[in-house]
C-alpha cells in the first residue's frame, strides 16, 4: 500500500512541522481493496489557519468545517481537514470543533471501511473499529452504534446500500435495520444530495439493480422519489444490462439509465419527479421523451420481437417516425436492456432490429423535411396557408411511410391536389 508521491510530500510538510498527519477515507479504503482511487485526503492536528500558513497553493473548500486543498505539483487538489468531532447536528448539517484526536475524528466517521488510517511516511495503518475486518467479511458496518450514525447525517442511509453495491458486500443487521427505520426522515436531505446519490449509484456500482432494491425494500425511494416506491425487480434488471455513464463524451449513458429505471412510470409523472431531483432541463427532455416512446411503441415491437420475427419495414418506419430519427439509437438500446432482462427477445434479433432501424431512420423518408415537396410547393398549387396546408403535408408523409417510393415531387403534387379536393367537397 502507496500513497501517490505528492500526498507524501503534504503530509511530510506538516509531519515535519510537528502535526500528526494520516491518510483517510476513500483512498485508503479502495488501497486496501486493490482498487485505484485518484483522490486521497488527509486529516491532521493542524488547523485550518496552520494548514494555509505551510503550503503556498490553497483553496478554502470547507473551511467552517476544517477543510483546506491543498494544490500539489501537478495542479491536484488533496483535501486536508483538521481532526474535529461533531458538536451538534440536524440530520443535514453538523457543528463541528477542531482539538480532537485521531480517535475520535475516526468515531464520526460513517462506517468501519472509511475509518482507516494511513501514515504515508512510516506506512503505519490505525484501525480502531476493526474496518479491515470488515472489508475481509465484505461487509458494511456502521461506526460504533448504527442508529446514532445515521441520525448524525440521513444521506449515510442511501451512501451505504451504494457501498455495498458497489463492492459486492452485505450490510450488516443493526446497520440495515438502522437504515429502514432512517427512511422516513430522509426527505429532510435536499434533492441536490439525492440526486447526486442517485447519480453516483449509477456511475460506481456496475449493477445498480441491487442498490436500487434495497431503497426500494428500505423505504428510501417512498421518501425521495415516491413514484418509484414499488419498481418492480424487472425493471431494475434492465438497468444492469445497459453501460455505466461517467466516461468523457458519453453523456447519453446516464439518461439511458435513469430511462431504464423509470421505464414503467407515466411520461409526465417521470417529468416531475426529474424536476423536483434538479435535473437539468435537457435530461428532464430527454428521459421523459425516452419513457414516453417507450410506453406508446414498446409493447407493440416487444410483442412482434417476442414471435422471432422483425415488423416489416412500414412498421419500423412508422415506428422510426414516431420515436424520431435522432432517437432511435438510444430506443432500441433501451429496449435491449429491457429484452436482455426479460429474457424475451434473442440478442442476435436485437441486433438486426438495431441495424435495420437505423438504416431506414437515416436513409428513408420519415420526417416532413424528407418529403419531396414543401409548403411553397403546395402554396403554388392553390392550397391557401393554414391548418389544411399542414394537415395535408402530414397526410403526404403518411402515405410516403407507408410506400416510400411516392417520394417524388410530381407524384406527391396528385396526391395532394386530391387531398385539397376532397377537403373542400366536405
Amino acid at each position: 500500500m502507496r500513497a501517490p508521491g505528492q500526498v507524501i510530500e503534504i503530509a511530510r510538510t506538516l509531519q515535519q512541522a510537528g502535526f500528526e498527519t494520516w491518510c483517510v477515507g476513500g483512498a485508503v479504503r479502495d488501497a486496501l481493496l486493490g482498487e485505484a482511487h485518484l483522490d486521497w485526503d488527509l486529516a491532521t492536528a493542524a488547523t485550518p489557519t496552520q494548514v494555509r500558513k505551510l503550503f503556498r497553493r490553497t483553496v478554502p473548500v470547507g473551511i467552517e468545517f476544517g477543510t483546506i486543498g491543498v494544490l500539489d505539483r501537478d495542479n491536484r487538489m488533496h483535501e486536508v481537514t483538521t481532526f474535529r468531532r461533531d458538536v451538534k447536528t440536524d440530520g443535514r448539517h453538523a457543528v463541528v470543533e477542531f482539538g480532537a484526536s485521531l480517535n475520535e475524528d475516526l468515531a464520526r466517521r460513517d462506517f468501519t471501511i472509511n475509518a482507516i488510517a494511513y501514515d504515508p511516511i512510516d506506512h503505519r495503518l490505525h484501525d480502531p473499529f476493526g474496518g479491515q475486518i470488515d472489508l475481509t467479511r465484505r461487509v458494511v458496518r456502521a461506526v460504533g452504534e448504527a442508529e446514532s450514525r445515521l441520525r448524525e447525517d440521513r444521506l449515510r442511509a442511501l451512501r451505504a446500500i451504494r457501498f455495498a453495491a458497489r463492492f459486492g458486500f452485505e450490510i450488516e443487521h443493526d446497520t440495515w435495520q438502522a437504515i429502514v427505520r432512517s427512511a422516513p426522515f430522509l426527505t429532510r436531505l435536499s434533492p441536490e444530495r439525492v440526486k447526486q446519490e442517485l447519480e453516483k449509484t449509477m456511475e460506481q456500482v456496475l449493477a445498480p439493480s441491487t442498490a436500487f432494491a434495497r431503497w426500494r425494500d428500505a423505504g428510501a425511494f417512498a421518501s425521495v422519489v415516491p413514484t418509484l416506491a414499488h419498481v418492480a425487480d424487472r425493471t431494475l434488471r434492465a438497468i444492469d444490462a445497459l453501460p455505466r455513464p461517467g466516461l468523457p463524451g458519453r453523456p447519453l449513458r446516464k439518461s439511458l439509465r435513469l430511462a431504464a429505471l423509470f421505464r414503467d412510470i407515466e411520461g409526465r409523472q417521470v417529468e416531475r419527479a426529474l424536476r423536483d431531483l434538479r435535473f437539468s432541463k435537457q435530461e428532464i427532455a430527454t428521459v421523459s421523451t425516452l419513457v414516453e416512446r417507450w410506453g406508446r411503441y414498446g409493447p407493440s415491437l416487444t410483442a412482434s420481437l417476442a414471435s422471432g420475427s422483425l415488423p416489416d419495414d412500414a412498421e419500423l418506419r412508422r415506428l422510426a417516425a414516431g420515436v424520431g430519427r435522432l432517437r432511435v439509437a438510444a430506443f432500441v438500446r433501451l429496449g435491449a436492456a429491457h429484452w436482455s432482462a426479460a429474457d424475451v427477445v434473442s440478442p442476435a434479433l436485437v441486433r438486426r432490429l438495431h441495424r435495420r432501424l437505423l438504416t431506414i431512420a437515416f436513409r428513408e423518408p420519415i420526417e416532413l423535411a424528407d418529403l419531396a415537396v414543401d409548403g411553397d410547393d403546395l402554396r403554388r398549387e392553390g392550397i391557401a396557408t393554414g391548418p389544411a396546408l399542414g394537415r395535408i403535408l402530414h397526410a403526404l408523409l403518411q402515405r410516403v411511410i407507408e410506400h416510400p417510393s411516392r417520394n417524388t415531387h410530381h407524384a406527391l403534387l396528385e396526391i395532394a391536389r386530391d387531398l385539397a379536393s376532397e377537403s373542400e367537397t366536405v
